[in-house]
């Protein structure tokens, strides 16, 4: 046999079982009403639980991505786009390429951004300063962070101070910052832009609350929204997702060298317009099977009704951190600026926090640890969107709040 050959090859099998057997060990969740295998629950914001038939489009046999078997759905996945942001404005443009959510930095930097241009950036939390780390890629002058309170969002009286001081090219919000569970008032930071600087973009970082919490790109006066597959729109991470306005679309193309080459929105943008209207073109292979997910989840959510998503993401929500505060642990996020797609919630004094997220990991339920720079070890996240907060006779988040419950009590015997 060639390990007796091989004593070397012995001791690295042996290191081997060692690691496996305790993963082999730990619990598995049985999905009511579900195909999917008995497996562990991934309750973290983003990557979340998938539905059966995203999963199985997944599965979707090979297609060139320019054959009349593929065209068809990557022109619906662009138009369904289009009202998951609610956009009917046939001069809006939206974008589904291959990578994370992070590209749609990169478009807003390397498309909207000139040198010497200034953009100002509204952080609620890690996620908004690495924006304003993206952007400073592409300007020679610093990009302005406005910091909101931890827990809350960016005063709109500080917005109107940041607005009134000096002029900006882009202004950025981010709609729910994922290590916060901040979620800020859209809607009013735009109309307050709109007032105050009516020529600058307003850019939304939507990562973490697209198909969770209401987006309404024409009504609101938005310039460009980004998000990401994996979080509520429920597709296995690989699509940047996203919708530019018009006066977006033509700032990209005023741009005499877009900085990217891959972001190049003058390159992008005739492809998405070409497979909107039925026809097959080319710049980089698209996702051929993510795309295909992606269709099955937008028939999904809009079925449902956004605003009845909405409504039900946040029935959720209020049902889990009432039962949290229950418990009395703490909240990051003050409760009227608690976003609804997760939960940051800080770990009791009285228990060693990493050793509460490996007991319900052996438990069969995976939770996020901390990220907000500051008291990244005092606290943990919870997901709860899509499926797993509104997919019909699911229990994840029960199952979530019953395992932190019970875990407690047992650490703190």
């Amino acid at each position: 046999m060639i390990f007796q050959r091989h004593p070397l090859l012995i001791s690295m099998f042996s290191k081997l079982q060692r690691f496996v057997q305790p993963i082999r060990s730990m619990s598995t969740i049985t999905i009511p009403n579900s195909k999917q295998p008995a497996h562990r629950l991934t309750m973290i914001p983003g990557p979340i639980e998938f539905s059966d038939d995203v999963l199985d489009a997944m599965s979707t046999p090979s297609q060139a991505h320019t054959s009349p078997d593929f065209i068809p759905v990557f022109q619906e996945v662009l138009q369904n786009t289009r009202k998951l942001f609610k956009s009917s404005n046939p001069t809006s443009q939206p974008i589904v390429i291959s990578a994370s959510g992070s590209l749609g930095w990169d478009i807003v930097g390397a498309n909207f951004l000139n040198r010497g241009e200034k953009t100002l950036v509204f952080s609620t939390g890690f996620f908004s300063d690495r924006l304003a780390d993206a952007l400073s890629y592409y300007t020679e002058t610093d990009v302005d962070v406005v910091k909101a309170p931890l827990g809350e969002s960016v005063p709109l009286s500080e917005v109107e101070k940041a607005l009134s001081a000096k002029s900006y090219d882009v202004v950025t919000i981010t709609h729910v910052d994922t290590s916060s569970a901040v979620i800020s008032d859209v809607e009013a930071i735009a109309k307050k832009i709109r007032s105050i600087q009516p020529e600058a973009l307003v850019v939304v970082d939507a990562v973490c609350s697209a198909g969770v919490e209401d987006i309404q790109f024409d009504n609101w006066g938005l310039d460009y929204v980004l998000t990401a597959s994996q979080k509520a729109v429920g597709v296995p991470a690989g699509l940047s997702i996203s919708i530019a306005s018009e006066r977006a679309v033509k700032k990209a193309f005023a741009k005499k060298r877009p900085t990217s080459y891959y972001a190049n929105l003058q390159k992008w943008i005739p492809i998405m317009q070409a497979y909107e209207h039925g026809k097959g073109a080319y710049y980089a292979t698209p996702p051929i099977q993510l795309i295909h997910a992606y269709r099955v989840s937008l028939r999904e959510i809009l079925e449902q009704g956004l605003d009845n998503r909405f409504a039900k993401h946040a029935e959720t929500s209020n049902k889990f951190k009432d039962n949290l505060e229950s418990l009395g642990l703490k909240l990051v996020a003050k409760r009227e600026f608690g976003a609804n797609g997760l939960t940051a919630v800080y770990f009791p004094k009285s228990i060693n926090g990493p050793d509460l997220l490996k007991k319900i990991s052996e438990k069969g339920v995976t939770l996020s640890t901390g990220i907000y720079a500051g008291i990244a070890t005092e606290y943990f996240r919870v997901g709860h969107m899509g499926v797993s907060a509104v997919g019909k006779d699911r229990h994840d988040v029960d199952i979530v709040f019953r395992l932190i419950k019970e875990t407690l009590e047992e650490l703190e015997k």
